[in-house]
């Protein structure tokens, strides 16, 4: 008898996750492929439960199937941005930093709106680079996310990042006698920097997220030198303990030695980079060091946010676009949304092509080399058999135009729709 019930129990179970496999055809009129960088007409995508089951213009549509037709739009795979702070909104920017006045609770309210806005502007994948002095809240939405709670891309998070005392990520001009954290870890020694990368491991992070130069205040107006925060011996610690619990470092640096420094040292991507001189090019070069360029944020949207450092940095930081592309380093795509509205993080795809990348360049940026700086590339960043269904659609076609990309009209995520038609 209790073979029996044993029996009648696990057919149920096949019988339960069988109704849950959903068979999901997308008629794609126009779908671009970044590898080879065709466009391709009248494509038949096939999308069995979370992934791509097959692809091309003669596959058979099942009977039972769900049919979305996408045939007057042009279909590609879900945008991946690698610098970003869902953590971080645009009044935020102000003199008071949120870590003093926000709770942590509401930032993480205001996280879980935010990565919404993103998943539904076309981003099914995000590289969280900082909660900005929201501790662990980044890992907190991920999980949720993870778990179908709330809907969001694909999160990979760094919690919090190490600087030093004095440097970038320090609160000025707080009284000294009153004790409040700052918005990332003080690491002034070498235990300090250890125990740090241990640390955010130890509660969850993806990543390790190093301040390897200051903020923007402390570029000298003279040399445009900016300031160096960690030696290459530092940073050269910080990436072997992240590499012994298998995560890499993201570097926050603007050029100079400490650019220098941690492209020696080994980190997995350069962040900002607006002042990359030609040495540090060509070591990203044959190190294969990642670049996430970050134009628009310094670009200021009204005339009194455009302060004289920002106008000195952003014909630097189009040059060194432009040489970057030239000698070849392998350019992520990355925003730094947050910092301006979580939903516009397309607006860097129109300036990458205005600084003179090709279209489907820039959207490779944003799949295929993102994809392979989060170690995903098996994963997402193409639709093709065996991958995460993550395909988005735009009205018009980026390649000619990659201002579609500002006009995302469907986004599905490991085949669940969470913008568009979803018959």
């Amino acid at each position: 008898m209790q073979r029996i019930i044993s029996l009648i129990a696990t057919l149920s179970l096949i019988l339960a996750s069988s109704s849950l496999s959903q068979i999901t055809v997308i008629k794609a009129g126009r779908l671009i492929e970044p590898k080879s960088g065709s466009v391709l007409a009248n494509q038949i995508i096939l999308v069995d439960g979370s992934r791509v089951k097959a692809v091309g213009s003669n596959v058979s549509i099942p009977r039972d199937a769900t049919v979305i037709d996408l045939s007057k739009h042009t279909v590609l795979p879900g945008l991946i941005d690698c610098h970003t702070h869902i953590l971080l909104q645009p009044e935020d920017e102000g003199a008071i930093p949120p870590i003093i006045t926000k709770s942590q609770a509401f930032r993480t309210v205001q996280g879980v709106a935010a990565a919404r806005k993103d998943l539904e502007a076309g981003f099914t994948t995000l590289r969280d680079v900082d909660s900005e002095g929201a501790g662990f809240a980044d890992v907190a939405i991920r999980d949720a996310i993870n778990q179908g709670i709330i809907p969001g891309p694909r999160l990979l998070v760094a919690a919090d990042a190490l600087t030093i005392t004095a440097g970038h990520m320090n609160l000025e001009g707080i009284n000294p006698d009153i004790q409040v954290p700052d918005p990332a870890m003080l690491t002034d020694s070498r235990d300090a920097m250890i125990a740090a990368v241990r640390r955010v491991v130890k509660y969850g992070a993806d990543l390790v997220k190093v301040y390897a130069t200051g903020r923007t205040s402390q570029i000298n107006p003279v040399t445009m030198e900016p300031l160096c925060t960690f030696s290459k011996e530092d940073i050269e610690l910080i990436v072997n303990e992240a590499k012994r619990w298998g995560k890499d470092v993201a570097s926050h640096a603007y050029g100079g030695q400490g650019a220098k420094n941690s492209v020696l040292a080994g980190v997995r991507s350069v962040e900002h980079g607006m002042m990359l001189d030609d040495e540090t090019l060509k070591l990203m070069v044959e190190r294969g060091t990642y670049w996430c360029p970050t134009l628009c944020v310094y670009i200021a949207e009204t005339p009194l946010g455009m302060t004289e450092m920002r106008k000195r940095i952003i014909p630097l930081h189009k040059e060194t676009f432009q040489k970057a592309m030239r000698m070849g380093v392998k350019i992520a795509f990355g925003t730094d949304v947050g910092a301006y509205e979580h939903g516009t993080s397309a607006r860097e795809f129109v300036k990458m092509v205005e600084y003179g990348m090709r279209p489907i360049d820039a959207i490779r940026s944003a799949t295929i080399t993102a994809s392979e700086l989060i170690r995903m590339e098996k994963e997402i960043g193409t639709i093709e058999p065996g991958k995460y269904a993550d395909i988005i659609a735009t009205d018009g076609n980026p390649a000619d135009d990659i201002k579609a990309l500002t006009r995302v009209v469907f986004v599905m995520k490991e085949g669940k729709v969470y913008k568009g038609m979803k018959d």
